[in-house]
């Protein structure tokens, strides 16, 4: 990476942080100007103190959900690629395949959390199930672009030099692609939080879906907040470990 490209992105975290720290402050204002309630919306100072108090349930439940939605991401990563390469290979089942994707992706995975939960159980194999059927169709369709975006010039220069499928796969497709299957993954992570936090409200042992659902049951809007911050903080830590891991991988993008 260019010294030009690691400034450009000095600064792209400086102003998202200048962003967050506008945000905070106007917020703060706001609720006290504006005498409003904890159940309405609480101060981002009396969330912080109450982050504080409930740190060790909120680290540990961090853990959990992270856990669920990294372990989710990275079997639908794999699963969407492998499936993409597999269409991209045997061209005559793309039709049924997307199709397929397309009914599946047509219900929410959420309705499906009761068989799940039923057929998993209530601990994190549930949760990562749910993470996976989403992640997975996201990539699919985001490797599948991007193996479509080979030069069929390209292709044809490396057959005449005795590349088969998989080689041409391997060497010109999958470079071709990583960008946007790594793109994919970025925007994947968020979902993938969202839907491990909501699997954790429905049937949970832990995880900070299921501390916010008893925070709620116990009229506790700070440690709801809490839970809210620390869930952002988790995400936006997996988001800056995929783009460091993008820079390093997809180095000739």
């Amino acid at each position: 990476m260019s010294d030009i490209e690691e400034g450009g992105d000095a600064r792209i975290w400086r102003r998202g942080l200048l962003g967050i720290a506008l945000l905070m402050l106007f917020w703060e204002l706001s609720t006290r100007m504006f005498s409003l309630p904890h159940y309405i919306l609480p101060p981002v100072s009396a969330i912080v103190i109450g982050m504080k108090a409930y740190a060790w349930l909120l680290f540990d439940s961090a853990l959990i959900t992270v856990g669920e939605a990294m372990g989710g991401l990275v079997l639908g990563t794999i699963f969407g690629v492998t499936l993409a390469m597999i269409v991209t290979v045997m061209p005559r089942i793309r039709n049924v395949v997307l199709s397929f994707g397309n009914a599946v992706n047509s219900v929410p995975v959420i309705c499906l959390s009761p068989l799940l939960l039923l057929w998993f159980g209530m601990g994190m194999q549930s949760k990562i199930a749910m993470v996976t059927i989403t992640v997975t169709l996201m990539i699919f369709l985001s490797a599948l672009g991007g193996l479509d975006r080979v030069d069929n010039r390209a292709v044809d220069l490396l057959r005449s030099f005795g590349s088969g499928r998989v080689s041409i796969m391997w060497r010109l497709r999958l470079p071709t692609a990583a960008p946007l299957i790594l793109a994919g993954v970025r925007v994947a992570i968020v979902r993938s939080m969202a839907i491990a936090i909501a699997a954790e409200m429905l049937g949970a042992e832990g995880g900070l879906g299921w501390v916010i659902f008893q925070a709620v049951l116990k009229v506790d809007f700070i440690q709801v907040w809490g839970a809210i911050f620390t869930a952002s903080l988790a995400s936006l830590a997996m988001f800056g470990l995929v783009s460091s891991l993008e820079r390093r991988l997809v180095f000739w993008n």
